[in-house]
């Protein structure tokens, strides 16, 4: 069953029912979901959670969906892997690097998108769109076709091949635009408008759609022995991820499944080309100024989120910060997070992983800290950030003679 009560504005607290609404009528402030957790206290336990299916879905009665039905190819429950290669190299006590490059379709968006469309369906929408960066449109486009819904898919048009391909080859109309995902996002916003019977994920269902990322923090928790980390680093895009992971600890403790009340220090990650909240975080703003996305993080690419001041505040409340990082560094946390832990990250993976290291750098993460590092999408959608560096160590004959004067290998081997 369903704890949930009706939506709220994140601003004026206006209510709301239940529907496929994202924008209060009277503020215009975002719409969240509400929830009787005394009833879900009452209903939930460590069991129970333990008792259902490896996915998001063991965590229903925290989810504004029902289990039965859901439209899911099993996302969620990815590795905790424990990253002390890594760790040691940054000096860090105890790291820990949240896997969920291992999802259906490569990216965490598998996970907000399975509670949006099964939410769709729950409202009778029979049509799935979004506009997209990439990995939401993967995610669209492979559950819609799952579910036997259509799917029309906005993309900007200078996406990454692979990329586009693993959206097209699920067969829904995919539509690029010439522009930014800023452009496809407002273009997508008018469109909601002219049809009503589509659900836009990331639009007029988008108060569902969020609630999915919360399940990180569940399987954080629940990996770790039921208990919440000390330090957790996020990419920020549109920001809600953020906020949700963070919502997502306090949820558990509100439900009675921690024994002690998280104090997790959230700390976000953007690339230097698209940082309009690291730079707000930077300047004392609370105000997150619009930017033109200029990186190769193409995933996180939004230089207007609209959870942006949400991010801010949550960083700020907890304690943490944000680290911000050049196109090179983003290259170089990819290619540091395979070599020592082999794990092969998108570019939004490696944004995480040198912002982590710049965290470490200028004490903000703290060595002694149980750390957890989110890395959100598979290097094979944005292998061309890669190729130019990773290469062939030689190329010979096939010769013992051609072998031994071309690779040097250490003495011991």
């Amino acid at each position: 069953m369903s704890y949930v009560e009706g939506l709220r504005c994140r601003e004026c607290g206006r209510p709301y029912p239940a529907e496929a609404l994202h924008v209060c009528e009277w503020c215009f402030g975002p719409l969240e979901v509400v929830y009787d957790y005394e009833a879900i206290r009452a209903a939930v336990s460590r069991a129970s959670i333990a008792a259902g299916p490896l996915s998001i879905w063991r965590y229903a009665d925290l989810l504004p969906a029902a289990a039965d039905g859901a439209v899911s190819l099993g996302a969620g429950f990815t590795p905790l892997v424990r990253a002390d290669r890594l760790a040691a190299e940054l000096g860090l006590r105890e790291l820990w690097i949240k896997n969920d490059t291992l999802n259906p379709t490569g990216s965490f968006k598998d996970r907000v998108v399975s509670v949006a469309l099964t939410k769709a369906q729950e409202l009778g929408f029979k049509v799935a769109a979004c506009a997209s960066t990439g990995n939401l449109a993967n995610s669209v486009a492979a559950h819609a076709a799952h579910a036997g819904m259509e799917s029309v898919v906005f993309i900007p048009a200078d996406l990454e091949a692979g990329k586009v391909v693993t959206t097209a080859v699920f067969g829904g109309r995919l539509v690029a635009v010439e522009g930014n995902y800023d452009d496809v996002n407002r273009l997508c916003a008018e469109l909601a408008g002219e049809h009503p019977a589509w659900a836009f994920v990331n639009v007029n269902v988008r108060t569902y759609y969020a609630e999915g990322s919360k399940t990180l923090a569940f399987e954080t928790a629940e990996q770790l022995g039921w208990q919440a980390p000390d330090h957790v680093v996020v990419p920020v895009a549109s920001g809600s991820q953020l906020t949700k992971v963070a919502k997502g600890f306090k949820e558990l403790w509100a439900v009675g499944l921690l024994d002690e009340e998280p104090h997790v220090r959230i700390s976000g990650a953007q690339a230097t080309g698209c940082s309009p909240v690291a730079t707000a975080f930077a300047a004392g703003r609370d105000v997150v100024k619009p930017v033109k996305p200029d990186t190769i993080a193409k995933s996180l690419a939004i230089g207007n989120p609209a959870d942006g001041p949400y991010a801010l505040e949550a960083v700020r409340a907890s304690g943490g910060g944000f680290g911000s990082v050049t196109d090179d560094e983003i290259v170089a946390g990819i290619r540091l997070l395979a070599r020592t832990e082999g794990i092969f990250a998108e570019t939004a993976g490696g944004v995480t992983i040198a912002s982590l290291v710049q965290l470490v750098d200028s004490g903000v993460v703290r060595p002694d800290e149980r750390v957890v590092a989110l890395v959100t999408g598979n290097g094979l959608k944005t292998i061309e950030a890669v190729a130019p560096h990773c290469r062939p160590t030689a190329t010979i004959a096939p010769t013992l003679e051609a072998f031994a004067e071309a690779v040097d290998l250490p003495a011991e081997l």
